[in-house]
């Protein structure tokens, strides 16, 4: 395992961060400093350190999670309860997988894995996301048609969703299920902005072939990590 990854695994920080503090000096591998973040490290037989602290190797988890309203896809926040929250009695750093922002609800994976995290946001490796939209008002062929061209976002970047249509959910024709793969920040907030609309509800109910129905709000599930990766790039309910 990597050094970087290692420390993140432990729950001191995120890689990053990680890779900061192996590059100050801080981080030693049996008695010895190492400054490469890199650096491969067996968790089982290697002693690693952090300020002359030794450090214990958390094993990987996995949760799924129907979030609710009002949390924040954060670790920790000053102001709003963070979706770590969520899961009670965990020990060490989680954090969430992809945004979903404060008004958003829906389908959330949490973990602190961050190889993992890196192959499910890396946009070689186009996952699609489905949301579910209530619109301030009812939308109409032309308006879809322009929304299916994309709009030109923040500092020139054009975004096209994959799909955008008119789901058979009351009131009628203003919710719309909408798949996109970059997920940017409130990418559908803005779109519909864009378009003329206020997103009034928005539910995240897809991530791959991973599908959100049995999870009330609020609740969450473990997994393998087997089990989540063929949810997400197979199929499978949760």
């Amino acid at each position: 395992m990597r050094l970087n990854a290692f420390l993140a695994s432990c729950g001191v920080a995120s890689r990053r961060k990680a890779e900061i503090f192996i590059l100050e000096g801080r981080v030693q591998v049996n008695g010895k400093i190492v400054l490469a973040p890199f650096f491969q490290v067996d968790p089982d037989n290697d002693t690693v350190t952090l300020d002359r602290k030794a450090l214990t190797f958390s094993e990987h988890v996995y949760y799924v999670i129907n979030k609710p309203c009002g949390y924040v896809c954060a670790a920790s926040d000053k102001y709003d309860p963070v979706v770590v929250d969520l899961i009670p009695g965990h020990k060490g750093r989680l954090y969430p997988v992809g945004r979903l922002d404060r008004d958003s609800e829906g389908l959330l994976i949490l973990t602190n894995d961050g190889n993992f995290t890196q192959s499910i946001l890396h946009p070689s490796k186009e996952i699609r996301k489905e949301y579910e939209a209530l619109l301030n008002i009812p939308i109409n062929e032309k308006q879809l048609a322009r929304w299916r061209k994309g709009f030109e976002l923040e500092e020139g970047r054009r975004v096209v969703p994959v799909s955008i249509n008119v789901m058979d959910r009351e009131p009628h024709n203003q919710w719309v299920s909408i798949v996109i793969i970059e997920g940017l920040k409130r990418e559908i907030r803005l779109m519909a902005r864009e378009a003329g609309f206020r997103v009034e509800k928005l539910i995240r109910r897809k991530i791959g072939g991973m599908k959100l129905e049995n999870l009330r709000t609020g609740e969450f599930a473990g997994l393998s990590f087997s089990e989540l990766y063929t949810k997400i790039f197979d199929s499978g309910i949760v």
